[in-house]
């Protein structure tokens, strides 16, 4: 198979970088994203996970994939696959708001994109949540990094984070 590779963008900051999917690592997960392309959602920065931004999605393939290639200590560039249901993100801790698809009963697709080190996916609510690590950024990294700090001191609000094929 030939290697497939995404851009990952900022949208209102005009930053991207390019991602590897890892299709020998996570071959299921890799195939119901790629299939799914291109996804566009509200980005948010983590509050556990540190170094994370990420956005929701409801669910987009015919089944989820199971949890292939795990980590809870993602590195700096890898790409990860949350599936939550909406009890797991209900609390009001979380902030997430009418429109953001995270509802009781619901499922709950988290795309997200590790862009600094010292990451532990370890949640007080509901304990250790593994991700699917399914591609790694391979160029563009650093205004990456430089773009998510940003929002996480000046806000997300009104900012979108795409995946698209390159």
């Amino acid at each position: 198979m030939t290697d497939r590779y995404l851009d990952i963008a900022l949208t209102r900051r005009g930053v991207h970088c390019t991602a590897k999917l890892l299709t020998d690592r996570a071959p299921l997960t890799c195939a119901a994203v790629w299939d799914a392309l291109p996804l566009e959602g509200d980005v948010y920065h983590a509050k556990y996970a540190r170094n994370e931004i990420y956005a929701l999605f409801p669910p987009f393939a015919a089944e989820e994939p199971p949890l292939e290639n795990p980590t809870v200590t993602p590195i700096p560039g890898d790409l990860c696959y949350f599936t939550f249901n909406g009890t797991q993100l209900g609390s009001q801790a979380y902030g997430y708001g009418s429109g953001s698809g995270v509802a009781a009963g619901a499922t709950t697709v988290d795309l997200a994109l590790f862009y600094e080190r010292n990451n532990l996916l370890l949640n007080g609510d509901v304990g250790w949540v593994p991700g699917i690590v399914w591609g790694q950024v391979v160029e563009g990294l650093d205004a990456m990094a430089e773009a998510a700090n940003d929002l996480w001191r000046a806000g997300a609000l009104g900012e979108t984070l795409t995946f698209r094929r390159a």
